[in-house]
């Protein structure tokens, strides 16, 4: 895809069309940084950010807890009645 280079005051700036801008997530804040003399341009938002904090919160509270059901023991029959060599 080509973009136009339009001129902004004394900045240059390309403009990105909706569908490209939401399926990169980009919100109100973008990072930029040039590598091999090409600019790279991602969200500033992360898709886990915060969760540390959440999970700390709820360990806090107990809520950290699983909610599937409590596997049983497992059998003895592999220990008494299996011959191992």
């Amino acid at each position: 895809m080509n973009a136009t280079i339009v001129k902004i005051g004394n900045s240059r700036g390309i403009r990105i069309p909706k569908p490209v801008f939401e399926q990169c997530g980009f919100e109100d804040e973008v990072e930029m940084e040039v590598h091999n003399h090409k600019l790279v341009i991602r969200s500033a938002h992360q898709p886990r950010e915060g969760w540390d904090k959440a999970f700390q919160a709820m360990a806090k509270h107990g809520d950290d807890k699983l909610i599937d059901c409590v596997a049983e023991p497992s059998p003895t029959w592999d220990e008494s009645e299996w011959e191992w060599k």
